[in-house]
């Protein structure tokens, strides 16, 4: 597809999101005290929500520089920072957040980091978040069972849904790393399924992809499973980074001045609101998580809040990312081409001073 073609898509679908948020939002017939409730909004737990943002993408990048730097790739920590603004930027505006992790590996690539080394770290940041926020909500859901049941009633089912689908994936990506030859026979049917539908068109090249992922798994995994310290080095950087994102709803209903549930409950409903939401395929999980947040939080916040406090919370936990992943991605670019600029000026000002020494040689 044209890149522009790509860029055009791109800004139509956040601005239909952002309109279906708002529509979303304002619709709800408990907006009538909207003006009053942004008036008494508290703007020290507004700073926290920032505050959130902030420690989950730099804890999300504390976990890969360490991976890094474990494996001996000299890089700083601010410039593996830029590089999860950007990867979070395109899982935000790619279905399924497919865009986001090749294109920080890419990101990781330009700053020069081996592409190997790149998709290895995030390898393990993937597995290790998985496992993570499933247990992280299991822990949860268990301790307010009670609450959760009462507030959720007949979409609970969704909950349970949500974290079987996140947590499948910890086994599937085992399975990867420490049985390799069965998932390779997997693959091997599965492509020759999709041959026949005429779903893929080149079966040879989708298998050696596949093969190439496999191993990346099995190395990144291989290596982890004997640096215990490592494993819960990452294990606490998910930790922190996952508390930052789902905690952020606690800091909304703070900041509108509601009480009445402790903050526990409302960060176990973020969570299972996070799984519930994260495997719709639509880029930002768009959709799901507006209409999840009206439902879970339903009575949670009052007086006319829960419109606003969607608002609030999907700017700090969505648009934030993708307005500095905007300047992150055009500032990448600026750079790369003041970097070719100069290479191209030295490469000519080479060529002038070897043009003038042939010419001062034949002069003598």
């Amino acid at each position: 597809m044209n890149p522009k073609v790509k860029r055009i898509l791109s800004i139509l679908f956040i601005a239909v999101s952002v309109s279906v948020v708002v529509i979303i939002a304002f619709s709800n017939k408990e907006m009538g005290n909207a003006w009053e409730a942004i008036s008494r909004l508290d703007l020290h737990w507004v700073g926290g929500l920032f505050l959130c943002w902030l420690v989950y993408a730099m804890l999300e990048a504390a976990g890969t520089w360490n991976c890094l730097r474990r494996r001996g790739c000299r890089i700083s920590l601010i410039k593996v920072f830029w590089t999860v603004l950007i990867g979070m930027y395109y899982s935000n505006i790619t279905p399924s957040a497919a865009g986001g992790q090749p294109m920080q590996v890419n990101s990781l690539r330009k700053t020069g980091i081996p592409v190997g080394y790149g998709t290895l770290a995030l390898t393990i940041r993937f597995v290790t978040n998985q496992f993570t926020v499933c247990m992280m909500t299991l822990v949860l859901f268990l301790a307010n069972r009670e609450f959760v049941y009462s507030q959720l009633q007949g979409a609970i089912w969704a909950a349970r849904i949500g974290w079987l689908i996140n947590f499948a994936s910890v086994p599937l990506v085992l399975l990867a790393a420490f049985r390799k030859k069965w998932m390779m026979k997997a693959a091997e049917k599965l492509t020759a399924l999709g041959a026949r539908m005429r779903l893929i068109k080149d079966r040879e090249a989708s298998l050696e992809r596949v093969s190439e992922v496999l191993t990346t798994y099995h190395e990144a995994l291989t290596e982890l499973i004997h640096r215990p310290g490592e494993i819960l080095t990452q294990i606490g950087c998910s930790a922190v980074s996952l508390l930052g994102l789902t905690g952020s709803v606690v800091f909304a209903y703070y900041a509108f001045g509601q009480s009445g549930v402790p903050w526990i409950r409302v960060l176990t409903l973020s969570c299972l609101l996070f799984v519930s939401a994260s495997y719709t395929p639509l880029p930002g999980a768009s959709g799901a998580q507006e209409g999840g947040f009206l439902l879970y939080f339903a009575g949670i916040f009052k007086d006319g809040t829960i419109g606003l406090g969607l608002l609030v919370w999907r700017f700090f936990t969505y648009y934030l990312f993708l307005i500095a992943g905007v300047f992150t991605v055009l500032n990448e670019r600026a750079l790369l081409g003041l970097g070719k600029r100069k290479q191209k000026e030295s490469a000519e000002e080479h060529g002038n001073e070897a043009e003038l020494s042939e010419g001062n040689g034949s002069g003598d």
